[in-house]
């Protein structure tokens, strides 16, 4: 019996790459021989990231639609046209058992070639309001493996089914962790500490936020911890000082973010699915600022998912910079509202999301004619 084969694809940011990891990890786990091929948009960060983590990737030459750039958006159709050849190729050379998508930029072509040759695919739908793209594919999916409830208005309802996102184990976990995280940022572990994370890149409201608001803070005597991204930290370092308070750590990106998690009392961050289901497993209170940039706004509907559930507050893009920080003092400072979004949050959490997408992965290659 040859071993399973298995093409995972997908990525454009951690948000996705993160997830498909984590099930390529529980693959081996439940098949240490089976073979794993990632397919990847060329020139983005799964190039990396995925090799990285021990896996075989081939990148297609393949972007979304270009804001502000006609010239770009033009050369679309013949991107498309060439991801999808190169898509059959990669099927016919590499003749998996089945197709797993996980969003981004190369799932699209990838599972449309599946589709053509009659390969079983999952689509993992990570948001809570889908995607034009994996819409149309979910059509023909074999599973959908969704995050949030009512995702039965994008895709057929005998076909989904309620597994949560893939989180990064070691990320979450936090348990009796807050003094090895004070410790590790140099901080006091007997002071109530907000943690500020806008992801790798960073989150220009989030840094104009805290920036503006950052002396109250100080006066509140209440420690902080920035996360400002790349983009962002040269200019905020420029303008502050690299001490500018003994309460204040500002940090470009946290390589233990376990441990950043564990500091804190209250956690502010976008709303990308990826960070909410980590969110969920660390059952802290939270303040969600959803980014106004991304397709469909999903990152608004994440959020609404929680605030639904009394298990978050959220605070939109544009008011920001206004009430931000007095309302995560606020928060602080509201022991009722705060367990009440601890518990809550909690309760969202579905820990085991990357076994439970694997198995359907396994279960589909069967059907798919592994022999």
């Amino acid at each position: 019996m040859r071993p399973t084969r298995i093409i995972i694809s997908g990525g454009g940011t951690g948000g996705h790459i993160f997830p498909a990891i984590s099930i390529a990890n529980a693959l081996k786990r439940m098949e240490p021989g089976c073979e794993i091929l990632f397919v990847g948009a060329a020139g983005r960060m799964e190039m990396d990231k995925v090799p990285a983590a021990g896996y075989k990737i081939i990148g297609l030459n393949i972007s979304g639609i270009q804001r502000g750039s006609i010239v770009k958006n033009l050369e679309l159709p013949f991107k498309l046209f060439g991801s999808v050849r190169k898509a059959l190729r990669i099927i016919a050379d590499f003749k998996p058992d089945v197709v797993v998508g996980v969003g981004g930029y190369a799932s699209g072509p990838i599972l449309f070639a599946a589709s053509l040759k009659n390969i079983p695919y999952l689509i993992q739908e990570q948001n809570s309001y889908a995607g034009m793209t994996n819409k149309w594919l979910g059509k023909k999916a074999a599973k959908v493996c969704v995050a949030f409830d009512g995702m039965e208005q994008f895709f057929p309802a005998d076909r989904l089914l309620k597994t949560g996102n893939p989180v990064r184990k070691d990320v979450v976990d936090v348990l009796n962790k807050h003094y090895a995280g004070a410790e590790l940022l140099k901080l006091d572990p007997l002071k109530k500490t907000i943690l500020v994370t806008g992801g790798s890149l960073g989150a220009g409201t989030l840094n104009k936020s805290i920036e503006k608001h950052i002396l109250e803070f100080i006066d509140a005597d209440v420690q902080l911890i920035w996360q400002t991204g790349k983009y962002y930290y040269n200019g905020i370092i420029e303008r502050l000082g690299l001490d500018f308070n003994p309460n204040v750590r500002i940090l470009e990106f946290l390589n233990k973010m376990d441990l950043a998690y564990a500091a804190a009392d209250v956690i502010i961050s976008r709303a990308g699915a990826g960070t909410i289901a980590e969110l969920c497993m660390i059952k802290k209170p939270v303040i969600l600022v959803p980014s106004p940039n991304v397709a469909e706004d999903h990152q608004t509907k994440n959020a609404l998912a929680l605030v639904k559930n009394n298990a978050a507050l959220m605070i939109v893009d544009q008011s920001a910079e206004d009430i931000l920080v007095k309302e995560a003092l606020s928060l602080l400072n509201d022991k009722d509202r705060s367990s009440i979004y601890t518990e809550n949050i909690g309760k969202m959490a579905l820990p085991d999301a990357d076994q439970v997408i694997a198995k359907e992965v396994m279960l589909l290659a069967e059907r798919g004619g592994n022999s």
